[in-house]
């Protein structure tokens, strides 16, 4: 019974306990529940299995962190995911690798003990840590091996012999892949039997035993020291010469000896075995195998004595000796001696010398001197005349202004030099103290003063930070000229001195006023008054404001009158003064004039008078005014006044009759400002430049002349004292800057190490740097600011050598230990000799051992094999040195060698042909060429130092183009074309010729053309000149601006016409033309005037000028049309002008103008109304006004500027409501505001021209020897070029070739074949040989073989092994014998890759070790096959992928391959392994039959299939070929059209004349285009057809079939329908195509 309460719990709650740790007790709450979840009462559920409410716990506090943690256990191997189920199995299949888990163990312990607890204990602090994590598993990979080798050659001729075929292993299995297959395989060589019985047995040594000394016989030696002990005493007393000789000899002899403290040669001696061995493997009896000549048996060694060093020194001084954390440490070494060098193959030496890292105690050392970067002041500012250097304007660089770039040179100081000098002083001062004074407890710094002085640079590695920047853009205020205004009109003749005029001349002045004050000072401004002497001045006149109307005289209507002049009194200006001004001068009075009666001829008022012709009078010109009248109307008959004549109705007067003689002020430029001396005198004082500098007050002075215009200079009364300008004025004193530089540098260190090869002089410099230029006046810069000296010549370079000493006599292994081998001889045989070495200084005299260790190279050997001959062995001394030849390419040179001993009387050793005396050679032939090689170099520019601009490294430079010299090796050859020296042919290893770098060539265009008209006369307009390109810029210039069509660029900028500027000048009116013939005097008719127009003056109009520069709006009428008065008739005068309207304009306000009565008319008729009105119509007489900005202009610079800072304008018009530009008074006179700013500040952004910085110094040689060697030198851009600045050149690196040297090397030749020498097999020796080689070094096969001593200096090395072994032990094998080949060559590197991507598991690469036998019957013996693997860096990924051959009957090959090509066995999947066999049932028998695929039998390519009745093949026929003679398009065929066939002379290809598939086997472009032809011509009858089909279909309509007609078919997918012609039911058609059916 399934029980339905059931007892629930909550987490256990908070651990109480008094005290930290265990002992503590944790409750929490247990209720017993219904299987439903509803609360239920204790004794419903069962009591035994009720949970525990309590527990005891373990108090955690704060302080158990340090005593409890988290112990970790490794990481277990990777389990897949799938096999952590029991249900989940382990796919075979991998495509990228498994996804596993991996877990480990995770427990709370206590950290002193590793003693497991509580885990809460640890969750307190920190959670639990992982217990698991995912990982990868990898895939299995195969071992991979290569193809197999050819078979071999069968090693006998006869008899039993074996065959064999080896591979080696690519790639390793990994991850539980496949093992490797054999790596050998075996067949037998199928050898007819042998006529004679085969060797059975073969001669075989052992390997040398290890090597022992031999064991000693005290006694013999002790009776022989004895012997020779009691000979010594009884010798005779030698001569004092005879004691000299001995002497030298024993100390010749002892040098000789191998008696050394660093080295203990003992000589041992090793054994071998001898044994024969059968073919089978196994060991006979010695006296089976032949025995011509026993090999050796015991031969003399040496005993090995490894390396014993000694104690380590003391450490050394620390190589930081001051303080500073920011630095790196220091360090310090300490050695041990040798104190036993290793000989006979021991231990070689550990390290000598080792150091470690180290920082001085901080309280010992002074501080670390610390450097920064200090720099000059800036140049001054250089504008760069950018495109326009061909502007005649600009050809002075100094009058450019605008903006530029500046420089100033960084270097590196040492920034605490002044503190550490102290701080030593106050060290030295401390050490010389005596004891018991007391020291003082700090250092009094605030006592330290130090001299203001210049810091020395260093060298600018020493600086760490980031190098200050030393260009910078800078501004050079442009001058701004002078604008003044046009002259004002002469004044009247006046005097300068109003109150005194009684017998002084008068002066007529005129002035002009300064429009825009220029940069600088007024000084630059041109006069502002002129005079010119006159008569009669006065200072105040009556001035005439106007005439009243014309009174007639008596109480007459009209004739004779006058008119009242209205007056004001004013000065020689025009001003308005009081009148009583002028009570002295004389009144105007009243002007006569005529009021016409009605019978009199009306005149015109007149004119004004024209401005004067002439501003001045004199023989050739004289000034002119003119005023004019016209006739109004004619009086009649004789009784009124008649008209005046023509010439009456002008008049012409005399004006400016005063001579021209123009004089002014002209004024020089401002001195220097100076002292004030008179100031000086007044205070008492003596100003003082140091003290006064920038604060006191000084003059300055100029000329101020009087100058008579075209003439020159006069006396300074001729010119008005009023006008006289200021000739001195006071001024601030300019502060002296002497020049401010540092102080020289540190010589640069000499080298300290000897020079290789020949003496060169090696320079040291220094320098100093200008930091501040002098200005006004200041002290003068120092001139040398470098100097160079030759280094002193270093102290002799001691060089040490080796010397070796005689090889002293063959040591034999003892006679007592050798006697009983057989056919061993006692004075003869194999042996060990010994020589001494000793270190040798330059001089010769002897040195430390240790010296040559360090710079000699290794040690030459002090031991050596030697062969004692035996008796019976011919005896020769070694060969001489050749003798010397007397001339190259003459003679010969010989060497020789005798016999010795017992040789001398053998016949066979005097066998000239065995034993040569003496060799001959022909005398070298030493003929040496030399021969170019190589590529030139760059053209380099020659080094030196350029003196100049601070920094400016600007390309263009002098030092960036012109005439340099470039480079080509140069090799020597001798006689037989093989490389040597150079210095053999006089040469330095180098050609150089002059070349040439082509400098830049900027841009250049033309001068600015003149500046167009304004665009308009009235009102703002715009301005443009241009500039047309001149010559484009070539070798990196800079570039042009942007160009138009026509290779011009445009400048414009706004301009403003004064509407003043030019006006309408009406002549006179001519005479009226009457129209009616019949009356001449009065009536309709017409007058015309020239109306011109001029340009205006402040004197009036000067010239004419092109109408179209007039307002055509305000050109007066040239032909007016009207009525002439008849004499009866009333005559007024001409209309005066209309007045303003006032605003608004709306319609209702009028304007209105009046005439003046001149004549009054007879009696009965009135005078036509002398006052017109009309209404103000807007934007035809009456207009509103207002302000129109226009756009800003581009950023105008100053003339001499060429970029930086300049003004962008624009302009206010006047802009009438008709659109029209009108003068800005009209705006002024409404008094509208003027809110716009019509100046603004802007900048041109200045074109910087790329700066490079100095060349690095040329770079070590890319290769020590040969022809391809080079030298490089870089330099990088410090400045990117901006806007239109000279771009950087491309070429930022050069190059030169190194001297040509020949290159040397050793080549060691392939070891020779394993020889065992008086035996058939055993170990052995093999050997090779070494020969100095010499090449060009390009790599080629040419190389020649040359001296031995020029490969001398050359450490051997085979194979990256410097311990090179000219001889090595080998072992031949028995015919019995199976073993392994040597180690094959290490695999490419190859990473473990999935789907090409590495999977982060290493790269590896292998070698192996192959089974060779030569036995069949030994083949069960042989040792198993080896393999062995090292990491890599930088494997390749490799893909393997099943390869297919052809079907060949019912087999075709399968193989893998590698993505690289390599077919191997391994790595491919065997689960998706092609099929390489197939089978067909019935098989296919027939001839040209195969199997298919599909089981099945089929033909070969050109046969066709003959098939039976029951569908199997009967038999292939060939398919026959058609020989088309002559080619048709419509007949020719081909069997592969997409294969080329050659065709032959005379002959026609059988194959399409219009040839479809071109020779790639694609379709031509023109198939295609067929195709698409054809596929619209398909559409568009397509097309046709349903539009006609629709056509007819809208035709037929009413004859469509009535819905009741229609009844079902078939099935519900048919309908058929009755015809209306036709009496039988359709064919049922299908209703989705019933609309379109048709009968």
């Amino acid at each position: 019974m399934i029980p339905r309460n059931q007892g629930q719990s909550r987490p256990w709650g908070r651990c109480m306990a008094s005290d930290c740790g265990p002992g503590g007790r944790q409750s929490r709450a247990v209720w017993c529940t219904h299987v439903d979840g509803w609360t239920t009462l204790h004794t419903n559920c069962p009591q035994e299995l009720r949970p525990e409410s309590q527990q005891s716990c373990f108090r955690v506090c704060d302080w158990h962190r340090e005593l409890y943690d988290w112990q970790l256990g490794p990481w277990n191997s990777c389990v897949p995911v799938a096999l952590r189920s029991t249900a989940g199995r382990w796919s075979a299949e991998c495509s990228g690798g498994g996804e596993g888990i991996q877990t480990r163990e995770v427990a709370c312990v206590h950290t002193a003990d590793g003693a497991p607890a509580e885990d809460a204990i640890c969750e307190y602090f920190e959670p639990r840590p992982r217990l698991e994590q995912a990982c990868l598993i990898p895939c299995p990979r195969d071992c991979v091996v290569s193809e197999f080798s050819p078979w071999t050659t069968c090693t006998k001729t006869c008899g039993g012999s074996l065959q064999r075929r080896v591979r080696g292993v690519l790639a390793p299995p990994l991850f539980g892949g496949l093992p490797c297959p054999n790596l050998t395989e075996f067949r037998a060589c199928q050898l007819p039997a042998c006529r004679a019985p085969e060797g059975q047995y073969s001669l075989k040594v052992g390997p040398w035993g290890p090597c022992t000394l031999p064991h000693s016989r005290p006694a013999r030696q002790t009776g022989r020291r004895k012997s020779k002990e009691r000979n010594h005493g009884r010798g005779v007393e030698r001569d004092p010469d005879a004691r000299e000789l001995v002497k030298k000899k024993r100390n010749r002899n002892r040098q000789n000896r191998q008696e050394s403290d660093l080295w203990e040669v003992q000589v041992g001696y090793q054994s071998r075995q001898v044994m024969c061995s059968h073919r089978t493997g196994k060991t006979a009896a010695l006296s089976l195998c032949d025995q011509d000549q026993i090999p050796v048996t015991f031969q003399s060694c040496v005993m090995a004595m490894d390396c014993v060093v000694g104690d380590w020194t003391q450490w050394g001084s620390c190589s930081k000796d001051c303080h500073d954390p920011n630095t790196p440490e220091g360090l310090r070494t300490r050695t041990r001696p040798v104190q036993k060098l290793p000989v006979g193959g021991g231990a070689e030496c550990p390290p000598l010398e080792e150091s470690e890292h180290c920082s001085p105690p901080v309280e010992e050392v002074l501080p670390c001197a610390a450097y920064t970067w200090k720099t000059t002041e800036w140049s001054e500012c250089k504008v760069d005349v950018l495109l326009s250097q061909q502007d005649r304007r600009r050809g002075n660089q100094t009058s450019l202004c605008g903006g530029g770039l500046q420089s100033r040179e960084a270097y590196c100081v040492q920034s605490n030099a002044e503190l550490l000098a102290y701080l030593n002083n106050l060290k030295d001062k401390e050490g010389s103290r005596s004891e018991d004074e007391q020291k003082p407890t700090s250092p009094p710094f605030l006592s330290i003063t130090f001299e203001i002085t210049a810091a020395r640079p260093v060298d600018n590695k020493l600086c760490m930070g980031s190098v200050p920047n030393t260009t910078q853009q800078c501004h050079i205020a442009c001058p701004v000229e002078c604008g003044v205004s046009s002259w004002a009109a002469w004044g009247l003749c006046t005097s300068e001195n109003c109150e005194d005029l009684a017998g002084k001349k008068g002066l007529k002045m005129r002035k002009r006023v300064i429009v825009s004050e220029p940069a600088g000072g007024m000084e630059s401004c041109p006069h502002l008054g002129e005079a010119i002497p006159c008569d009669e001045p006065t200072c105040y006149s009556w001035q005439l404001v106007e005439l009243e109307d014309c009174v007639p005289s008596g109480e007459r209507e009209c004739g004779p009158g006058t008119q009242l002049p209205q007056v004001q009194c004013g000065d020689s200006d025009g001003n308005v003064v009081h009148r009583q001004l002028c009570e002295g001068t004389s009144y105007p009075q009243p002007v006569p004039c005529e009021l016409p009666c009605p019978t009199d001829c009306v005149l015109s008022p007149w004119t004004s008078w024209s401005s004067c012709s002439h501003t001045c009078s004199g023989r050739a010109v004289e000034g002119k005014q003119m005023r004019a009248r016209a006739i109004l109307a004619y009086s009649v008959g004789e009784e009124g006044a008649p008209c005046p004549n023509a010439s009456s109705l002008q008049e012409v007067r005399s004006c400016n009759a005063h001579p021209c003689t123009v004089y002014h002020w002209q004024t020089g430029l401002w001195g220097q400002c100076t002292e004030d001396a008179s100031a000086s005198v007044s205070n008492g004082t003596s100003w003082s430049g140091d003290t006064a500098c920038g604060i006191g007050i000084g003059v300055q002075a100029r000329k101020v002349i009087c100058v008579r215009v075209n003439v020159g200079q006069v006396p300074p009364k001729k010119c008005p004292e009023s006008l006289r300008p200021d000739s001195v004025r006071p001024c601030s004193l300019p502060c002296k800057r002497d020049c401010i530089a540092t102080g020289f540098s540190d010589w640069t260190p000499c080298p300290s190490t000897c020079p290789e090869g020949a003496s060169v002089t090696v320079k040291q410099s220094r320098n100093r740097i200008i930091i501040q230029w002098p200005t006004n006046g200041g002290q003068d810069c120092p001139e040398v600011l470098y100097e160079e000296r030759t280094c002193d010549a270093p102290t002799v370079c001691q060089e040490y050598r080796w010397k070796t000493h005689k090889w002293r006599r063959c040591q034999l292994v003892p006679w007592y230990i050798r006697q009983d081998s057989p056919g061993a001889q006692e004075s003869c045989g194999p042996g060990i000799q010994m020589r001494a070495v000793s270190c040798r200084g330059q001089e010769g005299g002897a040195a430390d051992i240790a010296e040559c260790m360090k710079s000699a190279g290794p040690m030459p050997g002090v031991t050596q094999t030697c062969q004692h001959p035996c008796q019976d062995h011919c005896q020769l001394t070694s060969w001489s040195k050749f003798s010397h030849c007397t001339a190259d390419c003459v003679g010969g040179r010989t060497r020789k060698r005798v016999l010795i001993g017992k040789s001398k009387k053998r016949e066979q050793c005097r066998n000239p042909q065995t034993y040569p005396l003496s060799e001959t050679q022909y005398c070298p032939c030493n003929k040496y060429s030399a021969l170019p090689v190589g590529n030139w170099s760059d053209c380099i520019l020659p080094e030196g130092r350029l003196e100049g601009v601070l920094g400016m490294k600007v390309q263009g430079d002098i030092k960036e183009c012109g005439q340099g010299y470039r480079y080509q090796a140069v090799m020597c050859y001798d006689q037989n074309e093989r490389p040597v020296e150079t210095s053999r042919c006089n040469s330095h290893g180098y050609i150089e010729e002059a070349c040439i770098i082509a400098c830049p060539s900027d841009c250049k265009l033309s001068e600015w053309s003149s500046w167009s008209r304004c665009s308009k006369s009235c009102g703002s307009g715009v301005k443009v000149r241009s500039k047309w390109l001149r010559e484009k810029p070539y070798n990196g210039g800079r570039p042009c601006p942007k160009l138009d069509h026509i290779n011009q660029v445009y400048e414009v900028i706004p301009c403003v016409s004064d509407c003043s500027q030019y006006m309408w000048v009406a002549e006179p009116w001519s005479t009226w033309k009457i129209s009616s013939v019949e009356q001449k005097n009065c009536g309709e008719g017409a007058r015309t005037r020239k109306v011109r127009c001029m340009q205006n003056t402040s004197d009036g109009p000067s010239e004419v000028v092109e109408e179209y520069l007039c307002d055509p709006e305000e050109m007066p009428a040239g032909t007016e049309h009207g009525h002439l008065p008849c004499p009866e008739d009333c005559v007024l005068s001409d209309w005066g002008p209309w007045g303003r309207c006032i605003l608004p304009c709306n319609g209702y306000n009028r304007r209105e103008r009046t005439a003046r009565v001149l004549r009054l008319p007879e009696a009965g008729r009135q005078c036509p109304n002398a006052t017109q009105t009309e209404a103000c119509a807007l934007n035809i007489n009456c207009y509103y006004f207002i302000y129109n900005i226009t756009d800003w202009s581009t950023c105008q610079l100053s003339a001499m500027a060429a970029c930086g800072s300049g003004i962008r304008t624009r302009m206010l018009d006047c802009v009438r409501s008709d659109g029209k530009s009108v003068d800005l008074k009209y705006c002024a006179e409404l008094g509208l505001e003027k809110k716009w700013q019509l100046n603004a500040s802007c900048v041109v952004e200045c074109p910087i021209n790329c700066q490079l910085s100095d060349w690095s110094p040329w770079s070590e040689c890319s290769e020590t020897c040969g022809l391809t060697g080079k030298m490089w030198r870089r330099r990088g851009v410090t400045q990117p070029s901006r806007s239109d600045g000279r771009p950087c050149p491309p070429q930022m690196e050069q190059w030169q070739p190194c001297p040509a040297r020949p290159c040397f090397r050793w080549q060691y030749s392939s070891w020779s074949p394993c020889r065992v020498e008086d035996a058939d097999c055993g170990e052995g020796l093999r050997i090779r040989n070494a020969s100095c080689m010499v090449s060009d070094g390009l790599g080629g096969e040419e190389e020649s073989v040359v001296e031995e001593e020029l490969c001398a200096d050359l450490e051997p090395s085979a194979d990256g092994d410097e311990r090179v072994a000219l001889t090595e032990a080998c072992t031949l094998p028995c015919p019995g014998d199976c073993y392994l080949t040597e180690w094959s060559a290490w695999s490419p590197c190859q990473s473990n890759c999935i789907k090409g991507l590495e999977q982060g598991f290493g790269s590896a690469q292998v070698r192996s070790q192959s089974v060779m036998a030569q036995e069949p019957e030994n083949l069960l013996q042989c040792p198993e096959q080896v393999w062995e693997s090292r990491p890599c860096a930088d494997g390749l990924c490799y893909k393997f992928e099943w390869m297919t051959g052809k079907w060949t009957g019912s087999s075709r090959l399968v193989w893998c391959q590698r993505s690289d090509g390599l077919n191997v066995t391994g790595g491919c999947p065997i689960s998706s392994q092609p099929a390489s066999e197939r089978s067909c049932d019935p098989p296919c028998d027939k001839p040209q039959t195969y199997c298919t695929e599909a089981g099945l039998c089929a033909c070969e390519e050109g046969y066709t299939e003959v098939m039976r009745s029951d569908g199997v093949l009967d038999q292939c026929m060939l398919i026959p070929v058609l020989e088309v003679e002559k080619a048709d398009v419509k007949t020719s065929w081909a069997t592969h059209p997409t294969q080329a066939t050659a065709g032959h002379p005379g002959s026609f290809d059988h194959h399409w004349f219009l040839q479809p598939f071109g020779p790639d086997g694609l379709l031509k472009t023109w198939v295609y285009a067929a195709a698409a032809g054809a596929l619209v011509l398909l559409i568009f009858i397509a097309s046709m057809i349903y539009v006609a089909c629709g056509y007819y279909a809208s035709r037929r309509s009413a004859s469509a079939p009535d819905p009741s007609s229609v009844w079902g078919g078939q099935s519900i997918h048919e309908l058929t329908f009755m015809c209306p012609d036709r009496q039988e039911p359709s064919e049922p058609v299908s209703y989705r195509v019933w609309p379109s059916y048709r009968c």
